[in-house]
């Protein structure tokens, strides 16, 4: 394996010199392999971004560069592969001596913890520790706003009240798991679940120790049993970690734990942060969101070699809601779909580069079931059809076109770009598209309130999309089963309800072999765009920077085509 990486990245090339020195790998050097393969320890990994975390707190944060970031002080049963681009889909045990003894039925699953696993102050990591942690996410009234894939699929009927209600003498009264000693534990699902293994890899399933546990302000300061420790955090300001010296590098065969400190600078000013990057003074963008339109250009004519263009897993897209007239109407839906001037929205994201490829579907390349040939629109060759618009208008009984509003945070100029590029392109037709530009801080309770939504007649709303994990479950389901739709921080714009597409998502669930299951969201996928209830914009891709001083960088699936943080290690 140590020959394959120093053999990869030999194919990054050579290339330019940030404001620091040293040598950048090349352009795409951490795209598909690794660039700067090395094990020298040492140094300080400077982090910089413009957005902090939703919380830091394992069972709260949602926020995608959280998860990635957190391994470095929360460890799981199991985690992605360290290693680069669709290999990181594939798990592997990290406190589990394995990936579990799966029962028969599917429905059960054991894991044995490893040895010499430990918290911060040398105390072991229990199975019990690991079962509290996972209850926490049950406390939805004080720990809010964390994935709930575990509950649902533990807990559907919602019979646990968490651990802070929970009226055992131990708090640890949730029946869905046992722990029949400190080194076992044992999870009983009531129906099978192909992507329970990728829940238990999420943060949220990291274990968390009930005398640590300050519950609402566990985020300010979380009790490490990864490889480093909490120094300071001052939100919206920065934060420190440094090496946790009770981990042991025995009982952790995934994380490289190269640097001797780790710092984050939190800024507001975006084109600022990419100048310090340019210049040196900083390894990564925390949030690898893709540098600005200034900051990308100067990188790519100066520094291209300090440069990857990633795709992120994310699609941008429009969503058409089925409570607000026309779009109850599918060729009404359709008529917008064949308007819109597909390389006018692709320019708007940024261009094939730093914008992506032309989306043709609602499942990104990263996900099991994209099919590459499908385009049932025709919107790859880039072009308006005007005149299937107009069809499609004529048999929604909309011929002379419609009035309606497009939706849009204010706070994401992209999108207001290809608010505006839709608006001309549908005006082309007759459809008067008004930009309603929200406060992109509140879109929760804007566009994610679908109350709201029909009173201020949101025909079209504008938002993106990324995977929580790499399956049609992490991906489609949240925005396309019915059962999702909420009456606050709703995903599911459209509000599609469709009894066909459910059962295929509980097809999909149900199948534990990946390949199975990805055809069977393939099928989801085609009745979603069938239904003409989303436009797809792009397969998202950025423009990203990494220093020359950055060793064992590459961008994994499992992060949406962020670098993996944990094997991240710096010349000093």
């Amino acid at each position: 394996m140590v020959a394959a990486l120093v053999g990869t990245a030999a194919c990054g090339g050579g290339g330019s010199s940030d404001g620091k020195g040293g040598k950048a790998a090349g352009f795409n050097a951490g795209v598909g392999k690794v660039a700067s393969a090395s094990d020298k320890k040492g140094g300080e990994l400077k982090f910089i971004g413009t957005q902090d975390a939703d919380s830091w707190d394992p069972q709260r944060g949602y926020y995608g560069f959280m998860w990635d970031f957190a391994r470095y002080y929360v460890r799981t049963l199991v985690t992605p592969k360290a290693a680069p681009g669709a290999q990181s889909s594939t798990l592997v045990p990290d406190m589990a001596t394995d990936t579990g003894q799966i029962s028969a039925d599917k429905k059960t699953y054991t894991f044995k913890l490893r040895d010499g696993l430990t918290w911060e102050d040398g105390q072991p990591v229990t199975t019990q520790q690991i079962k509290y942690g996972i209850e926490r996410t049950w406390a939805t009234d004080k720990i809010s706003g964390g994935p709930t894939w575990l509950k649902d699929a533990l807990d559907p009927d919602k019979e646990y009240k968490g651990p802070y209600k929970d009226t055992s003498k131990d708090k640890l009264g949730l029946k869905a798991i046992e722990t029949p000693d400190e080194k076992t534990i044992v999870f009983k699902l009531p129906k099978p679940n192909g992507d329970f293994l990728q829940m238990l890899a999420l943060p949220a399933a990291g274990p968390v120790r009930q005398d640590k546990d300050t519950v609402e302000k566990y985020g300010n300061k979380p009790f490490s049993n990864g490889p480093y420790k909490w120094v300071s955090y001052t939100p919206n300001k920065g934060l420190e970690l440094v090496r946790n010296d009770k981990w042991k590098k025995e009982s952790d065969p995934v994380r490289k734990a190269l640097p001797d400190k780790i710092t984050v600078k939190l800024t507001t000013n975006a084109d600022d942060m990419d100048n310090r990057l340019i210049a040196g003074d900083y390894d990564l963008d925390l949030n690898a969101t893709g540098m600005g339109s200034a900051g990308r250009q100067k990188a790519l004519q100066s520094n291209k070699a300090n440069v990857d263009n990633p795709e992120t897993g994310f699609i941008r897209y429009a969503a058409f809601p089925k409570t607000v007239a026309p779009f109850d109407n599918e060729h009404c839906r359709k008529a917008v779909i064949h308007a819109a001037d597909h390389t006018s929205l692709q320019t708007a994201r940024g261009g094939p580069q730093a914008g992506g490829d032309i989306g043709t579907s609602m499942l990104p390349p990263s996900v099991k079931g994209f099919d590459a040939a499908y385009d049932p629109y025709e919107v790859k060759q880039g072009k308006p059809n005007e005149a299937k618009a107009k069809e499609e208008l004529k048999a929604c009984g909309k011929a002379e076109g419609f009035k309606t509003t497009i939706a849009v945070r204010n706070n994401k100029p992209p999108e207001v770009a290809t608010a505006e590029s839709l608006q001309a392109a549908l005006k082309k037709v007759g459809i008067d598209a008004q930009i309603d530009q929200y406060d992109g801080a509140q879109t929760t309770g804007i566009i994610g309130a679908p109350k709201n939504v029909k009173a201020k007649n949101y025909g079209i709303i504008i938002m993106g999309w990324g995977a929580d994990f790499p399956s049609g479950q992490g991906f489609l389901k949240p925005i396309a089963d019915g059962r999702f739709i909420q009456d606050s921080g709703n995903q599911n714009y459209p509000e599609l309800d469709d009894p066909a597409v459910n059962k295929l998502f509980d097809d999909g669930v149900a199948e534990t072999d990946p390949e199975k299951a990805g055809k069977i969201y393939q099928e989801a996928n085609k009745k979603v765009m069938e239904g003409a209830w989303y436009l797809p914009f792009t397969y998202e891709k950025n423009i990203i920077w990494r220093s020359s001083r950055l060793t064992n960088v590459y961008t994994a699936d499992s992060y949406n085509g962020r670098y993996d943080y944990a094997s991240l290690g710096v010349v000093k």
